[in-house]
């Protein structure tokens, strides 16, 4: 097939949104988007910006980059701040959506360039011959061939072999290209692809015995009565017939032709053109009927071959459509260093230990490290160590066999056994009970366990990646973690920052979790209101992440405008924000009103703050809760009445 390189041309594509079908040329000049109406590419959308996001040419690249517009700028899903644009990436801007296109063009000094010239001449030939009988009766193609040599039968095996085992169509169309030189006397053959047999080609491939020939050009008129009427032709010298002497695209003296159909299944894929100038070597009916026969079986394999093709690229979108966890997100400095580390540990086989509060995404990280390590297509098992009880926890892990214990009707095979040549992922693993511990242990050591109620040793080749929100080091000095087991799995330890360690990450995080709350509760939610997005820069996270993207889902799915308003946030969150002047006043002083009654009532009780909330009305936890939110001194200890 042709291979491309890419011109200096490119575009944005608008293909949602007020601009649908609209393309946007780019130039050595930034290209700007945005609501101003000076805007290269105008998005009349409140929730654009007004100087949303530029793109602009670097050499040979194009830079996409957000220009701190209020609700973020999205590149095939994710939110950036800056990158480098890819042919096909997807970009959203508010409600529009626009595709970067680079203009491709073939590389022509890499193959001889296929030209097609069309001919006013009716074209006569030495021989027609009806294609699609040889591909119900193969014995045809065999008697052909036998009247070769052997060389020729060789040559026929080895196209048929490949046509069986390749599921590439490049290769095809190349192995094909490689019998017609050798089962045929031509000295240049090309391959004609086509999608709709009434448009231009859309795959062109050519080739000579001499690569010194930089051109191969082949009869649009010969071509098309091949496609049209599903037959092969043969022309022995087209010098030599008065019908061809004056056609233009068969000049130059003695020339042979022959072109036969790529068929399969009825329909026709494209055509085979040889041709050859040699006086002495000239094409006849064996090898018309030869090559029929072999552009049937590869005809059929270039069918195979794109469905293959297709197959997998459904593969790769489903596989992508059923990965629900959410990639790693992050921009800021302590972010950028825990990917790096990430990217180096997920090429070594080693043990990892994630350490990090609660909510920060350490099972995200373990599906990255996964995902990114040569394990990629084995699985991947995770397990949380809190949520079993010790028995449940042996068995769920190392399996049992059967009549093991009360329940155990069957054999069942653990993760461990499951995840044989992927991953482990132990999630709270300094919840693992004391016997647990040891079997884990040997895990690690010898890459072997028994099931329950069993003696035997399975033998398994799995990485374990493990993650804990607790200090290990001191439960090790408390007895209730293992020593020994601490150092087997603090191989490789990466702390995952807290939110409040990276607060310029929360806006790019904000923006995907809208997007894709928006589009699973199917409701359309363009951005968040610059009140809302303050508030949420400044609170603290406690719950991290996952706090992050349950308050997002809260908004959207109990919020009732195209943008989250601070009111449809949890309460929680807004709480604890400073004054801001505007529509946030209401929230202050509600926020005020509560502080001042959370004061008060601690006062009267002398800091009481079981007898604070009896006397209000509210739990203890809300006191609590509340004091946290207005950052209170703790004051008197909590006593009971």
């Amino acid at each position: 097939m042709l291979e491309y390189r890419r011109s200096m041309g490119a575009r944005l594509i608008a293909v949602a949104g007020p601009l649908l079908k609209m393309e946007f040329p780019l130039d050595d000049e930034a290209t700007m988007i945005g609501r101003d109406v000076a805007a290269t590419v105008c998005v009349k959308n409140r929730s654009a910006s007004r100087r949303h996001c530029a793109v602009r040419r670097e050499g040979d690249q194009y830079l996409m980059r957000d220009l701190g517009s209020r609700n973020g700028t999205l590149v095939n899903g994710l939110p950036v701040t800056e990158c480098v644009l890819q042919h096909g990436d997807r970009i959203a801007v508010s409600d529009s959506l626009f595709v970067f296109a680079v203009d491709l063009q073939p590389e022509r000094a890499l193959r001889p360039e296929v030209t097609e010239s069309g001919d006013a001449t009716p074209l006569e030939f030495s021989s027609i011959y009806q294609a699609e009988p040889l591909l119900r009766d193969p014995h045809c193609l065999l008697s052909s061939v036998s009247r070769r040599h052997g060389i020729q039968l060789q040559a026929l095996l080895e196209i048929n072999r490949k046509a069986a085992t390749l599921r590439n169509p490049e290769q095809l169309e190349q192995a094909l290209l490689d019998a017609a030189f050798e089962l045929t006397p031509a000295e240049s053959a090309a391959v004609l692809l086509y999608e709709q047999l009434d448009a231009p080609a859309t795959t062109e491939v050519g080739q000579h015995r001499s690569s010194e020939l930089t051109e191969v050009r082949v009869s649009q008129t010969v071509v098309r009565r091949v496609l049209t009427q599903q037959v092969a032709v043969l022309a022995r010298d087209t010098g030599a017939e008065e019908t061809l002497k004056n056609v233009a695209s068969l000049a130059g003296g003695c020339q042979s032709i022959l072109c036969v159909p790529l068929l399969a299944q009825e329909r026709t894929l494209g055509v085979l053109y040889l041709s050859s100038r040699n006086a002495g070597q000239v094409f006849d009916e064996i090898h018309l009927e030869t090559m029929t026969g072999v552009a049937a079986v590869v005809g059929l394999s270039l069918v195979n071959a794109f469905d293959f093709e297709r197959m997998r690229a459904q593969a790769h979108l489903l596989e992508v459509a059923l990965d629900h966890e959410r990639p790693m997100i992050g921009e800021s400095p302590v972010m950028k260093k825990f990917c790096d580390s990430i990217a180096r540990a997920a090429t070594a086989d080693s043990t990892v230990l994630l350490l990090g509060e609660s909510g920060t995404g350490k099972e995200v990280a373990a599906r990255t490290l996964h995902r990114n390590s040569r394990r990629a297509q084995k699985p991947f098992m995770a397990v949380n160590c809190a949520t079993l009880g010790d028995n449940l926890l042996e068995s769920e892990l190392f399996g049992h066999e059967k009549g093991s214990f009360t329940g155990a009707v069957s054999l069942k095979k653990g993760l461990l056994e499951i995840a044989d040549g992927g991953t482990v992922f132990l999630d709270e693993v300094a919840e693992l009970p004391q016997t647990v511990q040891a079997k884990l242990l040997r895990v690690l050591q010898e890459r072997e366990f028994s099931r329950l109620g069993s003696t035997r040793p399975i033998k398994v080749n799995l990485r374990v990646i493990a993650a804990t929100n607790k200090d290990l080091r001191a439960a090790v000095g408390t007895g209730s973690f293992r020593e020994d087991l601490w150092h087997r799995l603090n191989v490789i330890a990466l702390r995952l920052p807290p939110l409040r360690e990276r607060r310029e990450d929360i806006p790019l995080l904000a923006n995907f979790f809208l997007a894709r709350s928006s589009q699973r509760c199917e409701r359309r939610v363009l951005g968040i209101t610059p009140e809302a997005r303050k508030v949420i820069q400044q609170y603290d996270w406690p719950g991290n992440v996952r706090e992050l993207e349950n308050a997002i889902e809260r908004a959207v799915v109990l919020g009732s405008d195209s943008e989250i308003q601070v009111n449809d946030l949890p309460e929680t969150i807004w709480e604890g924000a400073p004054d801001v002047p505007g529509s946030l006043s209401y929230h202050a002083a509600l926020r005020d009103a509560k502080h001042k009654i959370i004061t008060q009532a601690l006062a009267l009780t002398g800091g009481n703050y079981t007898e604070a909330a009896r006397r209000l009305g509210v739990h203890v936890t809300y006191v609590h809760r509340l004091m946290r939110a207005f950052k209170m001194e703790s004051g008197a200890a909590s006593k009971d009445p």
